[in-house]
């Protein structure tokens, strides 16, 4: 049974918590506002390091937590460094609404991770604002808008998905464009490098897009060939493999001798007769 991610709101209320992980909970509901008022993924980087520093007080004399988290794909563990990281991890659940606009104001946040939920609506427009970023993963969602042109300028981004949600034209610019084409697979409406679809004078792919019925039924008809061709080859290789014995007397009597022997040998038979 879900659980309603409203029953988290008092996590807001923790000055020094700085990750979120309520991934693959079965959690429903929207994204709660308040989640944009943690104070520990508020603060800026006050260096020239892209990684903020927010709790000066973890890196206390016998300071000795870890954590384990997944970031651009991989699963890293942090100990000494963990007073570096802040990041949220909502995914997997069966979240619902938009996104809040109020999380772009957590200029600290380093990963966010939204994917694979029932989120709807549009990319925030100041997402740009999150400049600290270098993992962010709205895959798998319901997100009908395009990619705000403000995402191009986080500059640390260095992982991005946005599989199967979006439409439009992907931004111009070095940060967006640079990622591979996976990040945008599965959205027939998005169009624009590193895409191989060009995008019309409207916005749209130049290539003709199929509807959802188009794509069912051409599922159904592949489906339909693989399982008429099944009988097809079935008895292209049995004539390939009978005929020779068919049409050839010496191909068979050699297989039927092969026959006669393989029996013999499954029986215990040596062919030699012990008469008393």
């Amino acid at each position: 049974m879900a659980r309603n991610i409203s029953n988290t709101l008092e996590l807001y209320h923790l000055d020094s918590l700085q990750i979120l992980d309520l991934g693959n909970n079965n959690l429903s509901g929207t994204i709660p506002r308040c989640f944009g008022n943690l104070s520990s993924m508020i603060k800026p980087s006050n260096t020239a390091s892209p990684f903020p520093m927010r709790n000066e007080n973890h890196f206390a004399i016998g300071s000795m937590d870890s954590t384990t988290q997944v970031m651009k794909g991989v699963e890293y563990e942090y100990h000494n460094t963990l007073g570096l990281l802040a990041g949220i991890d909502l995914s997997r659940n069966k979240l619902s609404g938009g996104i809040p606009e109020e999380l772009t104001g957590l200029h600290g946040l380093i990963f966010l991770n939204l994917s694979h939920n029932h989120l709807q609506g549009n990319i925030p427009i100041k997402i740009g604002d999150m400049k600290a970023l270098e993992s962010l993963d709205l895959s798998m969602n319901r997100l009908s808008s395009g990619i705000p042109p403000a995402m191009a300028t986080i500059s640390f981004l260095s992982n991005l998905n946005l599989s199967y949600n979006l439409s439009g034209k992907i931004p111009s610019g070095t940060q967006i464009q640079g990622f591979s084409p996976l990040s945008f697979i599965g959205n027939p409406e998005l169009c624009g490098a590193p895409l191989t679809d060009d995008c019309g004078e409207d916005g749209k792919p130049k290539s003709p897009i199929l509807d959802n019925d188009d794509t069912k039924d051409n599922g159904w008809i592949d489906i339909k060939w693989f399982y008429l061709g099944i009988p097809r080859g079935f008895m292209v290789g049995f004539c390939a493999i009978m005929a020779p014995v068919a049409f050839k007397r010496a191909w068979r009597h050699a297989y039927f001798q092969f026959l006669n022997e393989m029996k013999y040998k499954l029986l215990g038979y040596n062919g030699v007769c012990n008469c008393n």
